[in-house]
């Protein structure tokens, strides 16, 4: 048994599928069947299922692929701390984000960094909360961008800085004569909301909690009667005359739409907020590298005052 067969096996499990798998670790899928194969008679257990339909994990398999996870990671912990030893900024620093923080700081925060750290190769994604919770357990991501709570075993956080919201709403609308809003007068409007899974979804429910009311009435003006992929479909269809939303502030950018069309209003004091952290493994051997990324992000012109 080698490093390079869980790797195989991992592969598997995450694809469901050998062709995709052996594309995934750059080999022929006939050598993937054949590892794994070897494997499961190496072992003496039968660690997946075949049909037409897919690949899926045995109950030992489950375990076992949950055991190599960890061995994988410890192995790369090996590497991290041979990177450490030649220089903590020289090797990759793999950065996940959120939906809907990435598209505003990734294009000010990249430049920053490879300022701060030339020699540093930079992978970046986003995705949701769950998602890159269980990449950074798995050892897949070295940091994470995320907004707090954010609770995992054996992870710390840094708070990076607080972000005020603020409704978003066609500059003809009524509204747009308050010079701050309160939430409850966005109970009798069509709000626009992130679909589910989405953590911005949830915190403007939590510091709107009469739209939560909405949600659940069947009456003849669905609230929040649609939903939206990401931010800048938000804004898209506010700007279409669907009704209102509700953005974090470096979300709020306008210019695109041309004057007259959208405009922003704070909410009323206490104005809800989320405060965006990174986080990252206790393990990690690289704080060098987390010092420089945060950093360049607290440099970038979208970020509000630092937490």
């Amino acid at each position: 048994m080698t490093l390079t067969d869980l790797r195989y096996i991992v592969a598997l499990h995450q694809t469901g599928h050998f062709g995709r798998a052996a594309e995934l670790c750059g080999i022929s899928q006939p050598t993937l069947s054949i590892a794994v194969k070897r494997l499961e008679e190496s072992l003496g257990v039968l660690l997946f299922e075949r049909s037409r339909t897919g690949v899926q994990a045995t109950p030992i398999g489950v375990a076992i692929l949950d055991q190599a996870r960890r061995v994988l990671a410890e192995a790369a912990r090996i590497e991290e701390l041979a990177d450490r030893g030649r220089d903590p900024l020289g090797s990759q620093l793999a950065v996940g984000a959120i939906h809907t923080v990435g598209p505003y700081l990734f294009p000010c925060f990249v430049p920053n960094l490879q300022a701060l750290a030339p020699q540093m190769p930079l992978y970046i994604e986003e995705s949701y909360t769950a998602i890159l919770r269980r990449r950074l357990r798995e050892g897949e991501l070295d940091a994470l961008i995320i907004a707090l709570p954010f609770t995992e075993p054996d992870v710390v956080t840094q708070p990076l800085y607080d972000e005020p919201f603020v409704v978003l709403l066609p500059a003809r609308h009524p509204l747009a004569e308050e010079q701050a809003i309160a939430p409850e007068q966005l109970e009798r409007e069509t709000v626009l909301l992130l679909g589910e899974g989405h953590c911005f979804r949830d915190q403007v429910l939590a510091a709107c909690p009469g739209l939560n009311r909405g949600l659940s009435r069947a009456d003849d003006r669905l609230r929040s009667a649609a939903e939206g992929g990401s931010l800048e479909t938000l804004k898209h269809m506010v700007a279409s005359g669907l009704g209102l939303s509700i953005l974090p502030l470096s979300a709020a950018q306008l210019g695109a739409y041309g004057e007259g069309l959208l405009t922003t209003r704070p909410f009323v004091e206490p104005q809800p907020q989320r405060t965006v952290a990174l986080a990252w493994r206790a393990s990690f051997t690289r704080p060098a590298a987390i010092d420089a990324l945060s950093a360049a992000i607290r440099q970038c012109p979208v970020v509000p005052s630092a937490a």
